[in-house]
């Protein structure tokens, strides 16, 4: 695909792996759409991509809520008319025993992490399906394909996303739609340096989001015939 002219939506944009997404989108000509609950970072981000010479819409959403989600993909059509790439990566993490999760720290991450990645998804896929030539980018983890302890409940989101990116792409791939999940190991963001009580530490060699964003736009760019449909991103030398 070539990304110049073409609708990326990104959640979870403001910061971290999303900022840098959306960053490198822009980077290559996209128009871009920015979901996430924050609107100051929003605007933070907008501002560095129009500076590229491309467009920015902010649309403050919290993917927990489905009139919100689906006003999200309403506007980015209406505004642009069109969505090619949607990223699905807003997500969040809480790190404990089973024996200490609370109710509602369960049920959020699987309301940001996997319910809210599905809403924004089957809202979109009419608009990409129309596209021809589109995207659906899933943001899991190695987390989605381990087990350690404190994971319970962020792990099991993430192995449900692999599982709903895989069935998406088996059922989508006919009308053009290719479905990527993304599966990083610790990256250099808030999330990973423990600031949502992640179980990592930053270190000198540890991925940046500038590498999980390359390898997107990389796997965007391939000719709409090839798809590459899982990748893992990890340390060389951890």
């Amino acid at each position: 695909m070539d990304l110049k002219n073409k609708t990326a939506l990104v959640t979870g944009a403001g910061r971290g792996i999303g900022r840098a997404i959306a960053l490198a989108l822009a980077q290559e000509g996209a128009k871009l759409a920015l979901a996430a609950r924050n609107q100051q970072e929003l605007e933070s981000v907008a501002q560095e991509i129009c500076a590229l010479k491309t467009e920015a819409l902010i649309i403050p959403t919290d993917v927990r809520d489905e009139k919100q989600t689906r006003e999200m993909i309403a506007k980015t059509v209406d505004h642009y008319g069109a969505l090619h790439v949607l990223v699905n990566n807003a997500g969040l993490g809480y790190f404990k025993t089973v024996a200490e999760m609370k109710t509602a720290e369960w049920d959020e991450m699987f309301a940001v992490n996997l319910r809210g990645v599905f809403l924004a998804t089957r809202e979109a896929l009419p608009h990409l399906r129309q596209a021809k030539e589109s995207f659906v980018i899933n943001l899991a983890s190695l987390a989605g394909k381990n087990t350690f302890v404190n994971g319970g409940g962020y792990a099991a989101t993430k192995w449900g996303l692999r599982a709903f990116s895989q069935c998406l792409m088996l059922e989508e791939r006919q009308y053009g739609v290719r479905v990527l999940v993304v599966c990083p190991g610790s990256v250099d963001t808030g999330f990973a340096t423990g600031r949502t009580g992640s179980p990592h530490s930053p270190k000198k060699e540890i991925v940046r989001p500038e590498d999980v964003a390359e390898t997107i736009v990389m796997s965007i760019k391939m000719p709409q015939r090839a798809m590459v449909s899982e990748i893992d991103i990890r340390p060389t030398n951890p």
